[in-house]
Parts: structure tokens; C-alpha cells; sequence
């Protein structure tokens, strides 16, 4: 896999966790674990993208 293909594929994931954020957020009876794991994840895909960007 190429450094451009992955750094997509990164970036896809990031907006997908972003999205499933955003629904959880607003769904009633939200779980803030769930939600506070997903936005850790969210984070090191972002300092991973950014890393591999700088190279």
C-alpha cells in the first residue's frame, strides 16, 4: 500500500468515527465510554495522519 493510499484510508476512517460521534452524541440514553473511546481513537488516527503527512 502507497503512503498516499493509506494516508486516505486513515482520513476515511477519521471521518467515519467522526460521524459515528456525532449520531451517538444524539442518540437518547448515550453511552459517554463508547463515545470518549471513539474520540480516542478519532485522535490517534488524526496524530498518525498528521505524522505520516510530515514525512
Amino acid at each position: 500500500m502507497s503512503l498516499t493510499s493509506h494516508l486516505q484510508e486513515l482520513r476515511r476512517r477519521h471521518r467515519a468515527l467522526s460521524d459515528q460521534v456525532e449520531v451517538a452524541q444524539r442518540a437518547p440514553g448515550k453511552d459517554d465510554l463508547a463515545i470518549a473511546e471513539m474520540k480516542k481513537q478519532k485522535l490517534r488516527l488524526k496524530e498518525e495522519i498528521t505524522r505520516l503527512a510530515a514525512e
